[in-house]
């Protein structure tokens, strides 16, 4: 953690890179940000839309695993600020960072902040489970997921279940999400949201050494097409399922 005491040794030499900031977010981890928003505002949606919706909710659902999937791998294999090794940090540092929020204090951190980093592991282990159980559910009507047949009624009825209950903790952490940007943006005066989109943030906020210089565009294309090819196979070759829905 860095308080920011000295600005001027942050801050650029160059108006046009103080105006412009500096690339923290690459464009893989932008999109896989909005893209997950945007599966599971479509798994939900479609979900109150009732069950002639399953085949899209469904594909959300699906969506989802893959980029959660991606986003590990990407948290491997990605730039700096997108590698888990370079911003998850333990309890005490959160703690820390915590404390130090709560007194005012000016941090900086170029990537995530160690509150942020563990809200970025709750929702892609949250996000991830979630959807996976889905693949295994079934609405005790018409529909199954596609890998119900690997499991058998008592635990598809148990998966079902989970994959339920478990969305209200994914829309309270969401809630949590949403109320520390606008937090950030409103009293810390740093716009989290528009650094999500363009992928920069304040020269103020990021030493020159700590910006990235490439998205790795292509190493995230081939990680992604791997990963849905994988799925793909998977649901391809998965059993049909053998439920006997009457019963259930």
């Amino acid at each position: 953690m860095t308080v920011i005491d000295n600005e001027a040794n942050v801050a650029s030499t160059g108006a046009g890179v103080a105006a412009e900031g500096r690339l923290v977010w690459d464009w893989p981890v932008r999109l896989f940000h909005w893209g997950l928003a945007a599966s599971i505002l479509g798994a939900f949606v479609t979900n109150r839309l009732g069950v002639k919706f399953f085949t899209y909710h469904a594909l959300f659902g699906y969506a989802a695993i893959v980029l959660v999937i991606f986003r590990v791998a990407w948290g491997l294999f990605g730039t700096r600020h997108a590698r888990f090794v370079n911003f998850i940090r333990g309890p005490k540092s959160v703690l820390r960072y915590l404390a130090a929020a709560g007194r005012g204090r000016k941090t900086r951190y170029a990537g995530h902040n160690p509150a942020g980093a563990l809200m970025v592991v709750t929702l892609l282990a949250a996000v991830g489970a979630q959807a996976s159980f889905g693949l295994f559910a079934n609405d005790e009507i018409f529909n199954t997921g596609p890998l119900a047949g690997l499991v058998s009624k008592d635990v598809s009825l148990l998966l079902t279940s989970l994959h339920r209950k478990l969305f209200y903790w994914i829309a309270a952490a969401i809630a949590v999400h949403i109320g520390a940007a606008f937090y950030y943006l409103a009293i810390k005066k740093e716009n989290l949201i528009a650094a999500m989109v363009t992928g920069r943030k304040s020269a103020r906020l990021v030493a020159p050494q700590e910006a990235i210089r490439s998205s790795r565009g292509l190493r995230a294309i081939g990680i992604f097409l791997a990963v849905s090819a994988l799925f793909a196979l998977l649901l391809q070759f998965a059993p049909t399922p053998d439920l006997d829905v009457a019963n259930l």
